[in-house]
């Protein structure tokens, strides 16, 4: 795709971060832009930002992790715009620690949003697609965390593992059927974002009660400070939405927005798996500057 003008696209997690960014660059290409969102008010900002420079936009408040929700945004797009060409599955939420200390809210709260989101997504959006047979796209958004061998939060990393593995799974199956729809995962590093702020959207009934502080948790606390200034000299979101047209132009499945730093660890991962052996003792600090 590298025509972009009155096409619709449909970007989750719109109001903040790389879903804004996203968002401003679809504009900027003369595109009819649906967003979703669980921030009212935040998107509600959003929406007449955009349309305030003129934009064609639909705002739908989106929970990514209910499927109504997202059958919803996907009936409401296509009632007011006709078409999808541009689905962005970009919402995403981090919690917990350790596997065993992470709690089951945190489980399912990151569960919910950063995988189901993206298989709800999916299962509304392709056959729509499918149905349209015409030139459309999906940028699934994951992490390097999801390609390497190690992240500090247990259920963030399961998910995005997970989001590369249902992007690749996606991008061989429409391959198969010769379809018109083409894939990329987006893999960033740090982004100047609010992922680290993400409780301030999650539901009161998976919010847990404060506890004794655990060994994992003193873990994560102790590199709160650095990440928060990885973040704040980070990429920004209108540079991952750069990358991320670039690919869609070039058809490009992996997005590696910092490669410098994300293509060593994902080689050391890689040669540990041909080689049969297991990891070396994990550098820490490596691996702490690659996940937003």
């Amino acid at each position: 795709m590298n025509y972009f003008r009155d096409k619709v696209a449909v970007i989750t997690g719109a109001a903040s971060g790389i879903g804004q960014g996203i968002v401003e660059r679809c504009a900027a290409e003369g595109m009819k832009i649906v967003l979703a969102d669980v921030e009212k008010s935040a998107l509600s900002k959003t929406e007449k930002a955009l349309k305030a420079k003129g934009a064609k936009v639909l705002s739908v408040l989106t929970d990514v992790s209910k499927a109504n929700d997202v059958e919803t945004l996907a009936k409401k797009t296509v009632d007011k715009f006709g078409q999808v060409d541009l689905l962005v599955n970009n919402a995403g939420v981090v919690a917990g620690n350790t596997i065993w200390e992470s709690t089951s809210s945190d489980w399912e709260w990151v569960m919910g949003v950063n995988l189901w989101g993206v298989i709800y997504g999916l299962r509304s959006f392709v056959p729509i697609m499918l149905k349209q047979n015409t030139e459309s796209y999906i940028v699934n958004n994951a992490s390097a965390t999801g390609l390497v061998s190690y992240g500090l939060s247990a259920p963030y990393q399961v998910t995005k593992h997970a989001v590369v593995a249902l992007s690749e799974n996606l991008y061989y199956s429409l391959k198969q059927q010769k379809a018109n729809i083409n894939v990329s995962v987006l893999c960033t590093g740090w982004v100047k974002t609010r992922v680290l702020n993400s409780g301030r959207n999650r539901p009161s009934r998976l919010k847990d009660t404060p506890k004794k502080k655990t060994a994992g948790q003193e873990n994560i606390s102790r590199y709160v400070k650095k990440m928060r200034q990885a973040i704040q000299e980070g990429m920004s979101p209108h540079e991952v939405a750069d990358h991320v047209f670039k690919a869609i132009e070039d058809k490009q499945l992996y997005i590696l927005t910092h490669p410098s730093e994300t293509t060593p660890l994902v080689k050391q991962r890689m040669e540990n798996l041909l080689h049969g052996r297991n990891p070396s003792e994990l550098d820490i600090e490596d691996f702490l500057f690659l996940s937003n």
